[in-house]
């Protein structure tokens, strides 16, 4: 079996009995974690890696993200949600072609990695056909990367004769066919969730439907909540009376949910999905961090759009962990004339939203998100002697507070490398990003088009 040992390394495992190790050893055979110690003895066919002025922690884990838009990055950067319904679902979805969704996907993955993110929920609302949803599914294998594909359905227009989109139920015999076919491992590398419609965005019984559809199989229920007014407003008591709200349930944004509903999810294991950095740009409201930690719950955190900001999950966390900081200065000074203390949101709590709390949300706490023997060897190395990283006096500020793409150095999932000293192991990566580019090219001008011709 392939052993792998990374030596004297500053090791921030996220695990509460193990701790931060000054100076440690992680041990790896096969695909799991078997020893993290100050020293550990392996036999002379174990590789070595040299973790001196390197920092080992667990594979960060992307909460949400619409990998399918990679094509279209920076396109959105202007919109605000409004125009992103309009110009995004209603336009430019309606002209992908199954190899956009699988270009897309490849790259947006390989970028995740890149950044060192181990595991991405995908979640992928633009498959109107089967081979849509199977381009997307091929994609997240061949990048390599651990993912939970969550299988979404489109928001168009509806044509004439046609439902609107909220009056569609989830599709029942796709979901099932996945199951029965690319994801029927559920401890696989790439896993299946249900990205559905939710009350906010679809009828009352669309929602019992797709609510009952996730409990009956034994999916992860993911949804959208807010950007505008609920299309059933009281949708939420409705499903809580039928007794269909619980763990598994996993709500994306919420900014406008009020306090008792909250209340009463958080009361009932709901998981909570923020995007802070788009939420802000787009008009969703302040992410909902604060008012979550204030109840004992922490946030899980996700990227959301390429098609507007950059996928880098490090700036997420940061820019989740500073508005925070900022709201409760603020609201210290409102209340006391001056800020707090001491600070209210310590920098490893962000790092707990993009790593153990990432693996809670999907229901894998026991197989990822920290550096536990017997976990999956999911890991990331960073150059902690890079120029902007030097001189290291806290290892998770470092971490959460300065370190980017420059200083992920290496990158392992399940035990495989991925990257290696900086460099991405994957080949034709100069073909792919120029596929990427002719399908985003491509995108534009089918769209300008029709907008022409109307």
């Amino acid at each position: 079996m392939r052993r792998t040992l990374i030596r004297s390394a500053t090791v921030i495992s996220m695990d509460d009995a193990i701790g931060d190790l000054g100076t440690g050893d992680v041990l790896v055979e096969g695909s799991r974690i078997v020893d993290v110690r100050p020293s550990i003895d392996v036999a002379a066919d174990t590789e070595i890696v040299d973790g001196r002025g390197r920092i080992v922690i667990p594979g960060l884990i992307n909460a949400h993200m619409h990998t399918w838009q990679t094509g279209l990055r920076g396109f959105a950067a202007n919109w605000t949600l409004l125009e992103y319904f309009r110009r995004m679902h209603a336009g430019l979805a309606t002209v992908f072609r199954p190899d956009d969704i699988h270009i897309a996907t490849l790259v947006g993955a390989l970028n995740q990695i890149n950044h060192g993110v181990t595991t991405l929920v995908d979640w992928c609302h633009n498959n109107p056909t089967p081979d849509h949803t199977d381009a997307a599914v091929r994609g997240l294998i061949e990048s390599g990367i651990r993912a939970a594909f969550f299988h979404g359905s489109p928001k168009p227009e509806p044509k004439p004769g046609e439902p609107h989109f909220s009056e569609v139920p989830h599709p029942r015999r796709e979901v099932e066919r996945l199951l029965a076919g690319p994801l029927a491992d559920r401890d696989g590398l790439v896993t299946l969730g249900l990205a559905i419609l939710g009350p906010h965005y679809s009828t009352l019984d669309v929602a019992m439907h797709d609510f009952r559809l996730a409990r009956e199989l034994n999916l992860i229920a993911s949804m959208h909540q807010g950007g505008g007014p609920a299309k059933t407003p009281d949708g939420w008591e409705k499903l809580i009376e039928a007794g269909l709200v619980g763990p598994g349930i996993n709500i994306v944004h919420g900014n406008d949910l009020p306090d008792t509903l909250l209340d009463r999810m958080i009361d009932l294991g709901v998981s909570f999905s923020v995007t802070p950095e788009n939420e802000m740009i787009q008009g969703h409201g302040f992410p909902i961090t604060g008012r979550l930690l204030k109840r004992g719950v922490r946030p899980t955190i996700g990227i959301d759009l390429e098609s507007v900001l950059a996928g880098d999950l490090f700036s997420a966390a940061r820019v989740a962990l500073s508005m925070q900081r900022a709201l409760d200065n603020a609201q210290s000074r409102k209340a006391s004339g001056t800020i707090p203390a001491s600070t209210t949101i310590p920098v490893r709590e962000a790092l707990r939203w993009i790593t153990t709390e990432g693996a809670r949300m999907l229901g894998r706490e026991h197989r990822i998100g920290s550096l536990t023997p017997g976990k999956l060897a999911d890991l990331v190395i960073i150059n902690a002697s890079d120029l902007n990283l030097v001189p290291m006096h806290d290892p998770v500020a470092t971490v959460v507070m300065q370190t980017s793409l420059a200083n992920i150095e290496s990158v392992m999932i399940g035990g495989a490398w991925k990257k290696r000293n900086g460099r991405l192991l994957v080949e034709g990566l100069e073909t792919k990003k120029e596929l990427l580019a002719q399908s985003g090219r491509r995108l534009v001008q089918d769209i300008e088009r029709q907008g022409r011709a109307a």
